[in-house]
């Protein structure tokens, strides 16, 4: 299938990292998984389910570990008109995302859409990202880190996984959503098999994309979000700084001439205070 013929063909699969301990909210996630933490009166994990839902998703593949009966019990009650399978990582307490997304690999052999359990958004900033071989990408704001990448001819150029690396290009944040066709998704499992293989189980499967990108094996169209639209929950001042956000905002999408296939979604700041959906 050609790249112009997967970009027409729409996802309906989402694969949803949640194994981790959420060991950087504690004390709420000793007894709570991070996804279930709430933000704005609702959990993160229900504003997951809800965007997908709304978006035509009908299949979720859940990779999960700690406390993970809490999640499937949630969903049992919320997500029952969805299909729902689940994946248990053993080594949740001393693996990384990689190794989570390695054990997805016999469930998953549909383009899917890949996505981290921790992150607080509204439903448009996934329009553009029903479609395969897509990345989520964000301008910079100083509370952002992790991965990044450069963009070129309207595609991802490099990944920067480590905090040492430089360049003089401009760099995005990665929001840790991106859409993997069939043949993009064998390419990566046969890096992650060998990633695994050799024990680098702690590391970030961003790894992988770096590689696969620096070879010119793997081409990621970038997704350009708002940097003021979204929010990744790793700590409480996280946590914090996510309530205030999404307590006086309300989520719209707009035109934007930045380039093919750049999305860009805003925020408004209404009179009233308006839940995010």
């Amino acid at each position: 299938m050609n790249y112009q013929l997967r970009q027409q063909t729409q996802l309906t699969t989402a694969c949803i990292l949640a194994a981790g301990t959420g060991s950087r909210l504690h004390p709420l996630t000793e007894s709570m998984p991070k996804c279930l933490t709430e933000v704005h009166g609702r959990s993160i994990l229900e504003r997951l389910v809800a965007n997908l839902r709304e978006q035509g998703f009908k299949r979720l593949v859940f990779v999960l570990g700690h406390l993970e009966h809490c999640i499937r019990r949630w969903l049992e009650v919320h997500a029952a008109d969805l299909i729902i399978d689940y994946v248990s990582s053993p080594l949740y307490a001393e693996t990384n995302n990689l190794y989570s997304l390695w054990l997805a690999r016999d469930q998953i052999k549909e383009p899917f859409l890949l996505i981290e359990s921790d992150l607080v958004f509204g439903s448009p900033l996934l329009n553009a990202l029903k479609y395969p071989d897509r990345i989520a990408i964000s301008r910079q704001l100083p509370w952002m880190n992790g991965t990044t990448v450069t963009v070129a001819a309207n595609r991802v150029s490099a990944f920067f996984v480590g905090a040492n690396s430089s360049t003089n290009e401009e760099r995005y944040k990665t929001v840790n959503i991106c859409s993997l066709s069939e043949s993009s998704w064998r390419l990566v499992v046969a890096r992650l098999d060998q990633y695994v293989s050799e024990g680098r189980v702690n590391e970030y499967y961003e790894s992988v994309f770096r590689d696969l990108v620096s070879e010119g094996r793997l081409n990621f169209h970038p997704v350009l979000f708002d940097e003021h639209c979204w929010y990744e929950i790793d700590t409480l001042e996280d946590l914090r700084c996510a309530q205030e956000t999404f307590a006086r905002t309300e989520i719209r999408e707009v035109d934007t001439q930045l380039s093919p296939g750049f999305q860009r979604v805003e925020l408004q700041n209404p009179q009233r205070q308006v839940p995010v959906v």
